[in-house]
């Protein structure tokens, strides 16, 4: 009896606290994830349009607002441009040391500057002071009456349903799935596969910062960086959701997104193979070094091991009151820190379009190529291939105003998939330890672009 005795105690011990878990972790694994397709990948039919639960949302939150909606853009920039430099800078007790506004509001003196900047040119623009370039309704009237105010209400959405598709197991499940394909297709490791599913379920930033700290533990070498960093920190689900909605094809979403992630796909494929990305060699960071082993793959079913890696996830998600603070950081972050950089960047990059001939005369080499790829309007749309360099919302901007709703689908579909604007991603990569320069990044941006335009173009004429 003593031999049978403890056994069975120990089993019922021992096995009903590892059961609990695991059934709790898969719910905590199906439950959030399904809301996340839910939000964010069901067609969702509203009588005039299709579109994503996600964008309704927003545009309920818009019409509340009204026009009111201008004036809380001017106060969250105020508020921006006097506590960004005084938490920089004169390190006050709170909220200096606190982690979240830390986050925030302790920045860099360009970002301090940009910060700055951005909230005198929105005062400008709303009462039109200055020259005119800077509040001309084409130019800084786009940049804060129609870009500001829908990143206001899309990414406020996005901060606290978003985490229910990254950080409860879903794009490990998915990362998982897709790992041996990433090996032979895109030459990259097997873990990247994860990484690269969180950069294009994400903000682009987001899957940088997740290369980065890649690269640095040692996980990727430097051209499996630059190629993950490059190639699939993609536009998010919320900024399409605004890019298509902003330049009049809401109707046309799942086509456009569709597109962008088919453009993706093979731009993943190609411009790595060419320079400059194809001459960087594979070293690792020059203190970690090598910290991954090329084992073979796990035995077993590949379905169950994704499981078991969404249910490990899972089983590490935040709780809600982390939950909540998390998100309350990401929209403080977006609302505090983007947005400045959007209404000035916004303003003087459509300045530029609409007020000098320069975006034009760099852009007259795309005519005779739009020509050719048979869209019309070709002139009025070339500069749209250019300026995604500096923000990615800018060729949405300049092409809201092209009739053809072919052309405006390739130039909604091409700004989507060239990745690199100055804004956000390009100073990112800049000021990383990943070994991408300026000129790099500008021979991958038309690199991406070149490969993306023909492609963009062929759906369009398929579709319209």
């Amino acid at each position: 009896m003593e031999a049978e005795q403890p056994p069975v105690k120990r089993r019922a011990t021992a096995a009903e606290p590892e059961a609990r878990p695991g059934e709790h972790s898969l719910w905590r694994f199906l439950l959030p994830s399904l809301l996340g397709v839910l939000f964010f990948l069901t067609p969702v039919y509203t009588g005039e349009k299709w579109t994503i639960l996600m964008g309704l949302l927003s545009d309920y939150l818009a019409s509340v607002i009204g026009d009111a909606m201008v004036w809380l853009v001017l106060a969250i920039l105020t508020t921006s441009a006097v506590l960004t430099p005084v938490v920089s800078w004169l390190k006050p007790p709170w909220p200096a040391q606190d982690a979240h506004w830390r986050h925030v509001f302790d920045v860099t003196a360009p970002w301090v500057l940009l910060r700055i900047l951005g909230a005198v040119s929105a005062w400008m623009i709303h009462f039109q002071l200055g020259p005119e370039f800077i509040w001309h309704a084409d130019t800084g009237g786009v940049a804060l009456y129609a870009l500001a105010g829908g990143i206001v209400t899309i990414f406020f959405f996005a901060a606290f349903l978003l985490p229910f598709l990254t950080d409860y197991g879903f794009m490990d499940f998915v990362g998982t799935v897709f790992r041996n394909g990433f090996r032979r297709v895109f030459r990259l490791p097997g873990r990247s596969a994860i990484d690269a599913t969180a950069s294009w379920l994400a903000a682009a930033a987001v899957g940088i910062l997740i290369t980065v700290s890649q690269y640095q533990s040692g996980f990727y070498s430097k051209r499996e960086a630059a190629v993950i960093a490059t190639n699939f920190s993609i536009s998010s689900l919320p900024f399409c959701v605004f890019v298509v909605g902003f330049i009049g094809l809401e109707s046309r979403f799942f086509e456009v997104y569709g597109s962008v992630i088919l453009i993706g796909v093979l731009a993943a494929i190609i411009v790595p193979r060419l320079p400059p990305l194809s001459r960087i060699p594979d070293d690792y960071h020059p203190v970690t070094g090598k910290q991954i082993s090329e084992s073979s793959p796990a035995q077993g079913s590949l379905f169950a091991h994704a499981l078991d890696s969404a249910r490990e996830r899972a089983s590490h998600g935040p709780g809600p009151a982390q939950f909540l603070r998390t998100a309350i950081t990401h929209v403080m972050d977006i609302w505090f820190g983007l947005l400045p950089a959007v209404v000035l960047v916004g303003m003087a990059g459509m300045a530029l379009v609409e007020f000098t001939p320069v975006m034009h005369w760099l852009a007259w080499p795309f005519v005779p190529l739009l020509e050719l790829l048979q869209l019309p309007e070709a002139r009025a749309a070339a500069p749209t291939m250019l300026v995604g360099f500096f923000e990615m919302f800018l060729p949405a901007a300049v092409g809201q105003g092209i009739e053809s709703e072919l052309t405006r689908f390739v130039v909604a579909t091409v700004s989507l998939t060239q990745l690199i604007y100055m804004s956000e991603v390009g100073i990112l990569l800049l000021r990383s330890p990943i070994p991408l320069g300026m000129w790099q990044l500008v021979q991958i941006f038309f690199i991406r672009t070149l490969v993306a335009l023909p492609i963009a173009a062929g759906i369009g004429h398929l579709l319209f």
